[in-house]
């Protein structure tokens, strides 16, 4: 089965206003100015790879719908590291030796494609799916302690009662005016 990767290099649709862009992308993603600044650098993003060609369509959507333009790339069995049609990064310092590994996990190692991804190198973190449209989120409770608390001095209004608010004082009654009148200004009776 192919498999594929959605890549994105900060491009927005045609008429769509950049911040507009980049806001949308940064509440699809979740994430912070500083990852929008990565986002929305020119390079070269690999924003999800290993899909079939429905879960990438998916991908490409949601991020046309937010103004920004992506691209779709089948994934080579052998592609471990960055294309060939991008410039070389600059040889970084012999890194410190690592402790010895596995076999199966040496030969299995993806090397990072930039500087931002190579953040989430050694993070092993499972693939979660998203839970269906009205799915329980919430851990069931197998060891659960009663607190020892005596309740048994509150009691429940009735429905419709107001709750502990305070009832108005009256306003009292309404002074009699009608004894007053309005003087004309030549007239000081």
């Amino acid at each position: 089965m192919a498999a594929f990767e959605v890549v994105f290099r900060g491009q927005v649709r045609p008429g769509v206003d950049i911040e507009q862009a980049r806001s949308r992308i940064g509440q699809l993603f979740q994430v912070g100015e500083r990852q929008l600044e990565v986002l929305f650098s020119g390079r070269r993003i690999v924003i999800k790879q290993g899909l079939d060609e429905a879960g990438a369509q998916k991908y490409r959507e949601a991020i046309e719908r937010a103004g920004a333009l992506c691209e779709i790339v089948p994934m080579a069995d052998e592609q471990v590291s960055a294309p060939a049609s991008e410039p070389a990064p600059a040889p970084a310092p012999a890194p410190a030796p690592e402790p010895a590994r596995p076999a199966a996990t040496a030969a299995a190692a993806i090397q990072p494609r930039d500087e931002y991804m190579a953040a989430f190198r050694d993070v092993q973190a499972p693939d979660l799916p998203i839970a269906p449209l009205g799915a329980d989120m919430q851990d069931s409770y197998s060891e659960f302690t009663p607190l020892d608390i005596d309740l048994s001095a509150f009691s429940l209004a009735p429905v419709g009662s107001d709750m502990g608010q305070l009832p108005r004082s009256p306003a009292g009654p309404i002074p009699d005016t009608s004894h007053l009148h309005l003087a004309d200004e030549g007239n000081n009776d």
